[in-house]
């Protein structure tokens, strides 16, 4: 059986969408469409963060605390996946309540001096949905990467839909220990019970265990602690390729490559564990990566550019 790949870019302000369209020729005078997996980037404003943050220094955490300078603008990535079984969204961005004097707490040093946001009302992931044609309302399940406010800032957005959560870090970002990690669980939706994702032992590559969203086996849930605890990362798997939806597991491809890692991780050996499990799948698959914060993550899912061995 031969296979044709159609990739349809869309660009809207703020967000495109790219169709993987599967198409198998029957006979010489038939082609028959397979269903459209179609895959939107839906950024959600911009962070400023400290240059130690994305790339980790001597002193992990309190370097960043330390740090005078910052990053440019950086994206705020979430993902909306349209499929037969239906749509799925990786991540919710943040809100634009961020702006709101006493959104985040005071005595909290790293939201008081290490980061920034620029994010309008308009921006939130709800808005930027309907952009390109989906109605929040219709979203079956949404699925987060980790608990840190960029990614679970649009969750008021989905009080109608699953949401698939890893449980280690679910436990670990509640109450006062929660606040005290970066966490802000007292901004989470009051209806907000998700579920913890289910993890079998089904090996995916180098990833001892998996969870597989859909029925037909194409999107995963995969553990990529590192950036916090129980980090996980999102496969789609459509036209030959796996698109590999990383939330922070780096904040770039490039600083995978060079196996960098941030520099609030609690763990460094644990994030570098990560990055190489990631970098040994994409050796044996076909992958195309796409980090939150990566401002060339929609470029590469444009082009399906796959990521390549590093000589690290």
């Amino acid at each position: 059986m031969l296979e044709w790949i159609r990739v349809i870019p869309n660009s809207p302000p703020q967000a495109s969408s790219f169709n993987v369209t599967p198409l198998c020729r029957l006979s010489n005078s038939k082609i028959a469409l397979r269903p459209v997996i179609r895959i939107h980037p839906i950024q959600t404003g911009h962070v400023k963060i400290k240059p130690s943050q994305r790339r980790r220094e001597a002193g992990g955490l309190l370097r960043v605390l330390l740090d005078r300078t910052w990053t440019e603008w950086l994206p705020i990535y979430a993902w909306a996946i349209e499929h037969p079984e239906g749509i799925i969204v990786v991540d919710t961005g943040d809100t634009a309540r961020t702006s709101e004097p006493g959104y985040f707490p005071r005595w909290h040093p790293y939201h008081r001096i290490a980061v920034r946001f620029d994010i309008a009302r308009e921006q939130e992931i709800g808005p930027q949905l309907e952009k390109v044609g989906i109605d929040p309302k219709e979203v079956r399940t949404v699925i987060l990467t980790h608990f840190h406010t960029d990614h679970t800032g649009g969750l008021h957005h989905f009080p109608e839909s699953e949401i698939l959560v890893p449980g280690d870090g679910y436990e670990s970002a509640q109450g006062f220990t929660g606040k005290l990690q970066g966490y802000l669980p007292h901004r989470w939706p009051e209806w907000f019970a998700p579920t913890p994702i289910p993890f079998e032992d089904v090996a995916i590559g180098p990833f001892e265990q998996s969870y597989s969203v859909t029925e037909a086996g194409d999107v995963l849930v995969v553990p990529t602690p590192g950036h916090t605890p129980g980090h996980v990362s999102v496969i789609v798997k459509a036209d030959g390729i796996s698109y590999f939806l990383a939330g922070d597991t780096s904040y770039t491809e490039e600083l995978l490559l060079e196996r960098k890692a941030d520099g609030v991780s609690p763990e460094k050996s644990t994030t570098i564990a990560t990055i190489d499990a990631i970098r040994d799948y994409a050796r044996t698959e076909p992958t195309v990566y796409l980090p939150s914060h990566d401002p060339q993550s929609v470029e590469r899912l444009e082009q399906r550019q796959r990521l390549t061995s590093s000589p690290v």
